[in-house]
């Protein structure tokens, strides 16, 4: 953009300017839109954000800009954008009000969920939209500190209906992986003629036609270089041709060209500059203050560099290349001056991060001082949720520490905090820098801890157990329950493993754990540890009762909470082992509950995949449904990756054979590599069930067999005997199926719930004839309707049925077959409804179609607000679930209300309700 050029007229943005206006004319209707303009130092990026404000007539503008030396100061940026908004904030629902302050440091309270934090932005920003259109601009985001990335990257994809635009302007090569999925205009070079014409504009004088050439060729289409290489000639040089050719890449060239013009700056004007470039708020005072204690004088200096910098409100480079030009040509003395007078003249009351991070980057050595200091802004940053701020503090504080052992105890803190903030990377440097010279033993145990956590994380889990019960037997002599919960966590991990573990495998690992000291004081977890220790040692039957016993303890109301986050889905493990859906569901609801209650929002798609699971057993589809769409949207807001048994279990008991054979394929594959073996054999489980409620009994011999190999692991396995067997019998194979029959049978009467004793019995009168053969269809059938488990209910109905059939007493199995079809259908596990169905038809039954339900007509995620609203949860509470603006939510139950045909909330539980009412029925 020439100078003085209006934004309306911008050389060669046609295409970019006409994104902007599209998404500014949507958000003047009600559409929110996010926006990254991706493009090269100099390519136009801030002309374009400039453009958008001069476009933006009616809207409130908000903005921010990612500065390189405030990368490591947690919602720096975040706070940079929202503080015109904060007289909102105590509009907002109380547990993001408060996330939001601490997070800015404005309240006090517990370490925020940083999921929570960015639904308290998207709801400030969208509370800020309601009266006026807002605009919100964030230019140089690839140097936001990783708190406020991730944050604005969350808020961009949830908008929807606020009218709120959100547009970023990130450099090339360097972004932030925070910002992917959001849509993209990349910005790049100027066509020809365009550069041409930029040109035009600049140079004046005469011009000689090849040295315009060169110039349009070195600059490749960039403004900033049309703009800035004509500067490094003299007229002559400009008129004649005489300059010489530069080699370096063209963003080397723009910014060398501005270092040119800083060294020829006079000593003082150099030390002016290089404070404003180590000052990341751009606060003229404080600038003054710092400048002054180096001798400079400011008004003098400012003069001198007009062309660089100005001083109004903030102060202003011309352009993010002088910053970066300023800070990098500088010298390591006149850095560290800056940074000392900086440090100086920056309140410690008001600011005592900043001027911790300007002691440390002035420090020439170790300065125990400093670091301390550097130890008190880590833990401010822990309390505002900032991990990657308080990684940056304790990583430098262990640098600047003279002490052996307290430098390792620093650096373990640092890499604790890394691993904490995602950066696997350099928190394993970190800890081989903490194992160098560790203090204590305690010390070593918690290194060990860390290194399993990281193999875990970084998708090694057959790896974990090692490091963990080296860590365990160091603390049994410092901490008895730090000790037991290290342990548990071994045996976790390798419960988690399963078959793919490696050494130390299953015993090692169970035997270990059994020879930890007791604990003092017994707490829950101490029942869970012992077992599961004895469940990994003597084997499902021995550890039957204390398996009961543990579960009655997680179980317990008055469980701390901390010690249920941790361990009820290990709980909820040992339930599903037990055949026991009734305490399984209670503890995978307590566990929901909490993660929600308490904020802890990165715990909660595991907690509600659970939940799905325990929901498909009981035969509720469409609840599941609901809940694996809750999981795909909290897993989408927060980054989670984990394994989809939700999905899979639902998408194999409907028979939806595409999704459930992509489901199970990627599961297993994602299990192989990542030494899930758990995994791999729960997904082989569904898929026998999946090719049973198809009647592919031969793939579904082969999948059952597959999961039931490991008999040593949990829940599936024993699963997968009763599927093995049906499909055994099915496919003519009774001998397997009498093999099977036998391990199932000893284990479901260990066991003695009535879902584990109705499948044997079901199981058992599938290789049984006559008499024999009837009593036990009804003894199963007479068990399964004690339980919650539905599905395993129906499919007894339609074994007996097919078996009457196949003694030819029609009238009675069209009775059994049609209960069968009705459950089936309703339940939505349309494959099983099927052979049902089938099976009707061939004693002569027949099925009577009804009309499609309503809710069919709902999107998924319309359906699940439709579900949420008919339990009676505000907009609020709808949108904190699901990680959406109120409005958002009002948006879509707009469009519920008239898909299906109400005008009010009140309706919309009658009207579903109404929906349950199956595509078909059966009738004699």
């Amino acid at each position: 953009m020439a100078p003085g050029q209006s934004g309306a007229r911008l050389i060669g943005r046609r295409d970019e300017c006409r994104v902007l206006d599209d998404l500014l004319r949507g958000a003047k209707a009600g559409r929110s839109a996010a926006l990254v303009l991706r493009g090269e130092a100099g390519i136009g990026k801030t002309a374009l954000l400039k453009y958008a404000i001069e476009r933006s007539d009616g809207y409130r503008i908000v903005r921010a800009a990612g500065i390189q030396s405030e990368m490591e100061l947690s919602y720096a940026g975040l706070h940079q954008l929202c503080s015109p908004l904060l007289a909102g904030l105590d509009h907002l629902p109380e547990p993001q009000r408060d996330a939001l302050g601490a997070a800015f440091g404005l309240r006090s309270g517990t370490t925020p969920d940083r999921f929570l934090v960015g639904l308290a932005a998207l709801s400030l920003l969208a509370n800020a939209a309601a009266d006026q259109p807002l605009l919100c601009l964030v230019d140089d985001a690839q140097w936001l500190d990783q708190a406020s990335a991730l944050t604005l990257g969350f808020v961009g994809r949830r908008l929807l209906a606020e009218s709120v635009v959100l547009v970023f302007a990130v450099r090339e090569p360097v972004s932030h992986e925070t910002l992917a999925g959001l849509p993209e205009v990349p910005v790049r070079g100027l066509l020809e003629r365009d550069s041409r014409r930029l040109l035009d504009s600049v140079v004046t004088g005469p011009l000689d036609l090849r040295v315009r050439d060169r110039i349009l060729a070195e600059a490749g289409g960039n403004p900033l270089a049309i703009l800035e290489l004509p500067r490094r000639w003299t007229v002559a040089e400009v008129a004649a041709g005489l300059a010489l050719p530069d080699a370096r890449p063209l963003s080397s060239q723009i910014e060398r060209e501005f270092v040119r013009r800083i060294e020829s700056l006079s000593v003082e004007t150099r030390s002016l500059m290089v404070v404003a470039a180590a000052e990341p708020v751009g606060d003229v005072r404080l600038l003054r203050r710092a400048a002054e204690l180096l001798g400079v004088d400011v008004d003098a200096a400012v003069m001198n560099a007009s062309e660089l910098i100005t001083l109004n409100a903030r102060v202003r480079f011309r352009h993010p290349l002088v910053r970066s030009a300023t800070y990098g040509v500088a010298s390591l003395t006149e850095r560290r001056a800056a940074h000392r007078a900086l440090a100086e003249s920056t309140d410690p009351e008001v600011d005592p991060d900043r001027r911790a991070w300007h002691r440390a980057q002035a420090a020439s050595g170790p300065d125990e001082d400093v670091a301390m200091e550097l130890e008190r802004s880590a833990v401010r940053a822990q309390a505002r949720g900032g991990m990657a701020a308080m990684a940056a503090f304790l990583e430098r504080a262990s640098e600047l520490t003279r002490d052996p052992g307290r430098r390792s105890t620093r650096a373990l803190e640092a890499a604790q905090a890394k691993f904490q903030a995602g950066s696997f990377g350099s928190a394993t440097s970190l800890l081989a820098t903490a194992g160098i010279d560790p203090p204590d033993e305690l010390t070593r145990a918690r290194i060990d801890v860390l290194h399993a956590g990281l193999a875990f994380a970084q998708g090694r889990g057959m790896d974990a157990p090692a490091p963990l019960l080296a860590a365990a037997r160091r603390l049994e002599q410092l901490d008895v329950a730090l000790a037991r919960d290290t342990y548990l966590e071994a045996v976790s991990a390798v419960v988690f493993a399963g078959h793919l573990a490696r050494s130390p495998g299953w015993p090692e690992v169970g035997t270990a754990a059994r020879g930890a000291p007791p604990s003092p004081l017994p707490r829950a977890t101490d029942e869970l540890l012992d077992a599961l220790a004895m469940r990994l040692t003597d084997g499902f039957k021995a550890s039957v009762p204390a398996i009961e016993s543990a579960l009655t303890a997680f179980s317990a109301d008055d469980l701390p909470v901390q010690e249920s986050l941790r361990w009820l889905l290990l709980a909820g493990v040992i339930a599903a082992d037990l055949w026991d859906l009734e305490r399984w569901q209670t503890v995978t609801t307590r566990h929901v509950e909490l993660t929600r209650r308490t904020g802890a929002l990165s715990g909660l798609p595991l907690a509600l995949d659970s939940s799905a699971v325990v929901l498909v057993f009981a035969g509720d589809l469409m609840a599941a449904a609901a809940v694996v769409e809750e999981v795909r949207t909290v897993s989408t807001a927060t980054g989670t990756v984990q394994p989809p048994f939700g999905a899979l279990a639902l998408a194999a008991a409907r028979g939806h054979e595409r999704e459930a054979r992509a489901l199970i394929d990627a599961t297993v594959s994602e299990g192989a590599v990542h030494g899930q073996g758990l995994g791999v054999t729960v997904a082989n489980c569904h898929h026998a069930v999946l090719c049973n409620g198809l009647a592919q009994y031969e793939e579904a011999m082969s999948a059952a067999r597959a999961a039931a190999r490991y008999q040593e692991e949990f829940g599936a396995p024993r699963w997968a005997l009763a599927e093995l067997i049906e499909a055994a019998v099915r496919n003519g194979s009774p001998e397997a199926a009498h093999d099977a029959l036998e391990q199932l049978s000893e284990t479901a009467r260990a066991s003695g719930t009535d879902w584990a004793l109705g499948a044997e019995a079901c199981s058992r009168a599938l290789l049984s004839d006559g008499v024999a053969a009837e009593d036990l269809y009804r003894e199963a059938i007479a068990r399964l309707a004690r339980t919650r488990v539905r599905v395993n209910l129906a499919r007894a109905h339609l074994l007996y049925g097919e078996w009457l059939r196949r003694e030819n007493r029609r009238v009675d199995a069209r009775a059994q077959l049609t209960i069968a079809h009705e459950m089936l259908s309703q339940f939505g596990a349309d494959a099983f409804a099927e052979r049902a169905r089938r099976e009707l038809h061939a004693t002569g039954g027949r099925v009577r179609e009804r009309a499609v339900a309503p809710q069919t007509a709902l999107t998924a995620q319309e359906a699940q607000i439709a579900r949420l609203a008919g339990d009676g949860l505000t907009n609020h509470e709808i949108g904190a679930r699901l990680f959406l603006s109120p409005h958002t939510i009002d948006w879509h139950l707009r469009k519920v209300f008239s898909k299906l045909g109400i005008s009010s909330r009140r309706e919309i539980s009658t009207r579903l309700a109404q929906g349950t009412a199956t595509s078909a029925t059966a009738t004699i």
